[in-house]
């Protein structure tokens, strides 16, 4: 057997990397609580059905990216690919339509997708998603893209684009698909080959293809098909964007590539991040309610991708944040003050200190040389002294050490670490 090894397309966060992760996570946290949603935690996989129906039958990601397996007694499952299936299906398990409207909810979980990596692109990757349920207005819209908006603005991302679009919702989107598929047919034998598949399943994914991207700058352009109330939507969501300042494009062959949108979409990408530019996007879901069970209900949610976020992040230039080091490290002269050693540890801990110990019996010098690679502020001595009363408490910095009586450890401590 060959030498073990992370599965292809996923990373380990290693712990100089993982203060750049929960600092990103502490912001995305508190932009969600400033907008007034709650966290929502659901399992990491579900029964297919659920995203079969929710997602889309014909979608790439049900089609060809899902992770799905038999169970123990061959019930079908699947690791989450997306967030917002899911989280309808909590809304509706849990009755939440019955309370206050509009519910409010937030996620930070990893999904998975099986898709070709490449840098930005991780079969397994990690979400911020929003959800908001029970408001029809463009209100709600402004406020999924303000809050994602929010959030990138306050991680450090300063250089990034909004791509605004409508496709309409069931009233005027069969004329729409009409259009597309008069326009198309004749570059049929032009069209990549799931290209060919998306002509006869749903059009509208035409636009959404990476390779022959030319054929869709002259498709028809959804903003002249949609219905009055389509219309005054967007109109009414461009409005409140301006009165927001947050600027966007609009962009006709913007469709995104999940079945359920109605109305809004959006996308945010970056300038620095190359092919894989999208740091994240959504969209308004009116029907995904009803299509799964419950009354009808207007919906509307987004998502921002945290690895993808962390790169904008990099190419910006964004100073990694500093990780805390100890602030005290205990050392014992010898084994038979090991034992008290690990008690004074733990009760500076208990008053919440950050605290490092030598677990190998390293002489006095090797653990000073220790504590010193660390970064502690000081370091406690434990030997013969502890007869006394007192034990020794070194300041590091400065290369001074004096004796201190156990019982004022802590409050010596505190007043040197202020």
């Amino acid at each position: 057997m060959g030498e073990l090894q992370k599965p292809r397309g996923t990373r380990d966060v290693l712990p100089e990397e993982a203060s750049r992760w929960r600092l990103l996570e502490d912001r995305a946290r508190q932009v969600a609580a400033r907008y007034g949603y709650g966290e929502l935690r659901t399992p990491l996989f579900e029964v297919t059905e659920l995203f079969r129906r929710g997602v889309g039958e014909d979608t790439d990601i049900v089609g060809k990216e899902m992770y799905t397996f038999l169970d123990r007694k061959g019930r079908d499952m699947t690791l989450r690919p997306e967030g917002t299936a899911p989280a309808v299906r909590a809304f509706l398990e849990h009755n939440l339509g019955a309370g206050p409207q509009p519910v409010r909810l937030f996620y930070l979980q990893p999904a998975f997708r099986y898709e070709r990596p490449e840098e930005g692109r991780w079969r397994q990757h990690h979400q911020f998603g929003a959800e908001c349920f029970g408001a029809a207005g463009a209100a709600a819209d402004a406020e999924v893209i303000a809050l994602a908006v929010d959030f990138l603005r306050t991680a450090g991302v300063a250089d990034f684009r909004l791509r605004l679009n409508s496709i309409g919702c069931p009233a005027c989107r069969p004329a729409y698909r009409a259009a597309l598929r008069e326009y198309y047919r004749p570059l049929l034998p032009l069209l990549c080959a799931d290209c060919q598949e998306r002509f006869g399943q749903n059009p509208l994914r035409l636009l959404d293809c990476k390779v022959d991207t030319a054929h869709a700058a002259g498709a028809p352009r959804t903003a002249d098909h949609l219905c009055t109330d389509c219309r005054e939507h967007l109109q009414g969501l461009e409005a409140l964007l301006a009165r927001l300042r947050i600027s966007f494009d609009r962009d006709p062959t913007l469709v995104r590539g999940l079945d359920y949108y109605t109305r809004t979409v959006f996308e945010l990408e970056s300038p620095r991040l190359g092919s894989q530019s999208a740091l994240g996007g959504g969209g308004r879901y009116d029907g995904l309610v009803e299509l799964l069970g419950g009354q009808p209900t207007p919906a509307v949610g987004g998502g921002v991708g945290l690895e993808r976020t962390l790169l904008a992040l990099e190419a910006g230039g964004a100073p990694a944040p500093t990780v805390e080091p100890p602030q005290v490290f205990v050392a014992s002269v010898g084994e038979e003050y090991a034992l008290e050693a690990m008690g004074v540890a733990s009760q500076l801990r208990s008053a919440g200190v950050r605290v490092i110990t030598d677990p190998l019996g390293r002489s006095l010098k090797a653990q000073l040389k220790q504590a010193a690679r660390a970064g502690a502020r000081w370091t406690v001595i434990l030997g013969e002294e502890l007869s006394r009363g007192v034990l020794v408490l070194r300041d590091m910095a400065a290369g001074v050490q004096e004796e201190v009586p156990a019982g004022e450890l802590l409050t010596r401590i505190d007043k040197g670490v202020v």
